[in-house]
């Protein structure tokens, strides 16, 4: 992924689910990562990366159990989640650096 750094300094929050093909979690998680994706719309960015495909950002990040989901802010990676995790625990995370970017 050549603009994942590019994506990730943007000044949205933005929520990477690392997943692999393979993996029976990840395929469940997927839903729900779509899920995310609609219910923060323009506020906020979601990405996946493919572990395989993606060998040198996923162990930039430290990624060693998939799913993996990271959150960053202003390229910095502020909340991370290893398993699979509930769409209202994602939505949540996200707003709350949605709605601290908008008191600074």
């Amino acid at each position: 992924m050549d603009n994942f750094d590019e994506i990730i300094k943007g000044g949205k929050p933005t929520l990477v689910d690392f997943f692999a093909t393979w993996c029976g979690p990840c395929k469940m998680q997927s839903p729900i990562i779509d899920e995310v994706k609609k219910s923060v719309g323009d506020d906020g960015v979601v990405l996946t990366v493919d572990v395989d495909g993606n060998r040198e950002l996923a162990a930039r990040y430290r990624v060693q159990s998939i799913p993996t989901i990271i959150l960053f802010k202003d390229g910095e990676p502020v909340w991370r989640a290893v398993g699979l995790q509930q769409a209202n625990v994602l939505e949540t995370k996200m707003r709350e650096y949605m709605t601290s970017k908008d008191a600074e």
